[in-house]
């Protein structure tokens, strides 16, 4: 199959709507010069000063598309300013030179003389004086203008694909992020089902099946920029089921959340994840003291409010304040990509534990979202 480019309209490809543009601001020009709309439609349209007007459109029309098709790619976008400025100014001075002979011409068609018509005697002099006054100044407001909209185009334009570019670094950069935490949590969950397989092969089967909602979640419901906040609790409970079953008996665990909640709101997949993760995994191993994992969530009107602490070894180094596993640091920066002035993270750490308090204010999905989540 062939693809054949739509082809433009022939008014839009050949640009011929800069004809009636040039019309009409020189129509607004000498309305503004005569103070008569009417006045001026008369003596455009409906007098021999049409051709005049003629050359006022076509002269100063040459100079803009001279300046902005040879001058500017030439000399200005080299560098070449004193050069670009000096062709710039004698290509102004040419074009109001020409615009003079539509006077003659105005009064020869309408069978008079200069001298009678515009009141200027026919020697260098006058023409002189004529050329600098409202040719010059036609043509250069003209240029002026035309620069004017050719910047302010080509400024819309780089901010137009500066903001797509970095449209498409941060989604790059967020599927990497994603992509390098799921490997990670991944591990962590086939190395405790493989512990329980030795452990226990009944409680291993469970959690067989505990996994694959997990791997459910990861491969069909996190595709999204926002899924329902309910289905991300639901996976950090199955999740901490899982972990329960392959933590040390005498962990004590407590998970409160606050189940009044509006149900339209969303949260980014895995945000809350590899803080319930790192506390499992950096949990204390005491053997005559409590070890403890405690994780409250609640939510206050669209701000979400999670504190998870946990109780750490007094040697234990690993869980920092400045994050050195992986999946931390990822959560970070993604924290940084998605909610730059929706989030706060506090990090705590004392000798006897680890806290972590973060608040993210939540934004709202749409019904439609929610039901396509529901029915994959």
């Amino acid at each position: 199959m062939t693809f054949t480019p739509m082809r433009q309209n022939w008014f839009i490809r050949y640009k011929l709507y800069h004809i009636p543009f040039w019309m009409l601001y020189d129509y607004l020009l000498w309305a503004l010069k005569v103070d008569s709309a009417t006045d001026a439609v008369r003596h455009i349209f409906l007098s021999v000063y049409f051709i005049k007007c003629f050359f006022y459109v076509i002269f100063p029309a040459f100079a803009v598309y001279f300046n902005l098709y040879f001058l500017v790619p030439r000399y200005l976008a080299t560098g070449r300013y004193i050069t670009y400025l000096a062709y710039l100014f004698l290509t102004i001075i040419i074009a109001s030179i020409f615009i003079v002979p539509g006077y003659y011409l105005t009064a020869w068609y309408a069978g008079s003389s200069v001298e009678k018509t515009f009141g200027f005697t026919t020697n260098f002099k006058s023409l002189y004086e004529l050329a600098k006054e409202d040719p010059f100044r036609s043509t250069l407001a003209a240029t002026t203008l035309a620069m004017s909209i050719k910047l302010a185009k080509n400024w819309i334009e780089t901010q137009r694909r500066q903001r797509a570019l970095e449209k498409e670094k941060l989604e790059t950069e967020l599927k990497f992020l994603k992509y390098q935490f799921n490997p990670h949590f991944l591990f962590n969950s086939i190395n405790s089902i493989f512990f329980l397989i030795h452990k226990n092969p009944d409680i291993a089967s469970a959690s067989l099946a505990q996994f694959s909602e997990l791997l459910r979640h990861q491969l069909y419901e996190s595709n999204d920029s926002l899924i329902p906040l309910k289905k991300e609790i639901t996976y950090l409970e199955n999740f901490i089921e899982l972990e329960k079953l392959r933590q040390r008996p005498d962990l004590k665990t407590v998970f409160n959340i606050d189940d009044d909640y509006p149900q339209c709101l969303g949260v980014a997949p895995f945000i809350l994840m590899t803080f319930v993760e790192n506390a499992f995994k950096h949990v204390s191993k005491h053997t005559d003291s409590l070890n403890w994992i405690r994780m409250d969530l609640k939510i206050d009107g669209q701000v979400l409010k999670m504190v998870i602490a946990n109780s750490r070894a007094d040697n234990d180094s690993r869980q920092a304040i400045h994050y050195g596993g992986i999946g931390l640091k990822n959560v970070q920066r993604r924290l940084d990509l998605l909610y730059p002035d929706g989030h706060r993270l506090d990090i705590q750490r004392t000798d006897a534990d680890f806290k972590v308090i973060l608040e993210l204010h939540l934004e709202e999905i749409s019904v439609n979202s929610q039901l396509e989540l529901v029915g994959r």
